[in-house]
């Protein structure tokens, strides 16, 4: 798409409204379809994009399928394994050689207390950054249910969990059918160097995410370049 007619496409898109952008497994079978992202700023130069579900399940850090929640190591945003997939692995499979150059570097702050700023083209969303966006949209924006490709178990061991009690705030009700949600990563480190911060229950930011646990959620982020 040239850069002038997709500027134009997008340009008076507003929170809250859904593009398509990418394709990526979302299957149990891992077959492709397009990528549904939530628009979550215009500032008319740029659209700031996350993923409508929950797209795959990784850990903050770690790669073993032999890996156990309690395996977790001191890590920083800058140099976990999730930040390098989602800016790698993820940004080549998703995204082709047209789509690519209207994804934008973001600055990304927020990172956690001694964590460097990064330079990223995708990224998850920080703690400041969901509070701030709650404000905008509410605390449907941290509702999240994963694809079936999200749901099913990977070679490194990761499952996404899938809420399955009581709470109706944990629930996702659409067309009369209720889905249990799942929890996703922040970037921000935790309460620790070790875990970090995530979405959890009843829609709550929580920060004792040991970075090894094998059941949380991606939810990719990025800036759509409109100029």
């Amino acid at each position: 798409m040239e850069q002038g007619h997709f500027a134009l496409t997008y340009r008076n898109l507003k929170p809250g409204e859904i593009i398509t952008f990418g394709t990526y497994p979302q299957s149990a079978d891992g077959k492709e379809r397009a990528i549904e992202w939530r628009v979550l700023q215009n500032s008319g130069s740029e659209l700031l994009v996350i993923s409508e579900f929950i797209l795959d399940c990784k850990r903050y850090h770690g790669k073993s399928a032999d890996l156990r929640w309690r395996d977790c190591t001191e890590m920083t945003w800058h140099d976990c394994d999730l930040r390098e997939w989602l800016n790698n692995g993820f940004y080549n499979s998703a995204f082709n050689a047209g789509e690519k150059p209207f994804i934008k570097t973001t600055h990304c702050t927020d990172n956690g207390e001694n964590c460097p700023d990064t330079e990223d083209k995708v990224f998850l969303l920080s703690a400041a950054e969901i509070k701030d966006l709650t404000g905008i949209h509410g605390k449907d924006l941290r509702r999240a249910v994963g694809t079936d490709f999200a749901k099913s178990k990977k070679s490194d061991g990761c499952r996404l969990y899938v809420y399955d009690k009581t709470n109706l705030d944990n629930y996702i009700v659409k067309d009369g059918e209720k889905t249990g949600c799942s929890w996703w990563w922040l970037r921000t480190q935790g309460n620790k160097p070790s875990r970090a911060c995530f979405i959890g229950p009843g829609c709550s930011i929580r920060s004792y995410g040991n970075n090894s646990i094998d059941g949380y959620g991606v939810r990719p982020a990025f800036n759509l370049n409109l100029v």
